[in-house]
């Protein structure tokens, strides 16, 4: 089972793990509908591939189709997914899927918002790991959705030298950074701007 699909049963399990008492008692099981996502304002819009996967996780047969993609500026009205199958396990994805694609998409507009206020200038946005514990990936994607840039995704990625390394290794920058490189010649070395200053 990959990640995203332990998130996302994680997820559908919290909000109906134990049954869905009012569309259970309001339903047939046999009852088909159809329903939309709309926009309830412009937008950059992230996600829709965590919403598909939420429906079709409940339920295989789902028709669902979608006229965006991650990254488009969607406008208030748009309708920006469409679905079509049994009523019960639609209502049952809605909110997991509405709270997949809110969080994503407002990570996605407000990253965009920054892009937009520098892009005459020749810098690069970059994210950092301060993310919800297991929506890492799910964040950064957003970010990029955004129009931004991930910095490292894990500890693994590469080398960061903050303030609190210095204190603890009881070294000067320089001196770490030379210890660092010892490790991995190939390996990229990042300072963290208020240890240069």
């Amino acid at each position: 089972m990959d990640f995203l699909t332990k998130l996302i049963s994680l997820a559908l399990f919290e909000d109906s793990g134990l049954g869905d008492l009012t569309s259970e008692s309001i339903l047939s099981r046999k009852h088909c509908g159809k329903g939309v996502i709309i926009a309830k304002e412009s937008m950059v819009i992230a996600g829709i591939d965590v919403a598909h996967k939420v429906f079709k996780m409940l339920d295989h047969d789902f028709k669902i189709s979608s006229s965006f993609k991650d990254g488009d500026l969607v406008k208030q009205g748009d309708i920006v997914f469409q679905i079509k199958g049994n009523l019960i396990n639609m209502l049952k994805g809605e909110r997991v899927a509405l709270n997949f694609m809110q969080r994503l998409s407002g990570i996605a507009t407000y990253t965009r918002s920054f892009v937009n206020v520098l892009k005459d200038f020749n810098v690069r946005i970059c994210d950092t790991r301060k993310t919800i514990p297991g929506f890492r990936s799910l964040e950064k994607a957003a970010v990029r959705a955004g129009g931004a840039f991930n910095h490292r995704i894990s500890l693994s990625d590469s080398i960061l030298i903050k303030d609190n390394h210095i204190a603890v290794a009881k070294g000067t920058c320089g001196a770490i950074t030379h210890q660092a490189r010892a490790v991995d010649l190939s390996m990229k070395i990042n300072l963290d701007e208020q240890v240069i200053a």
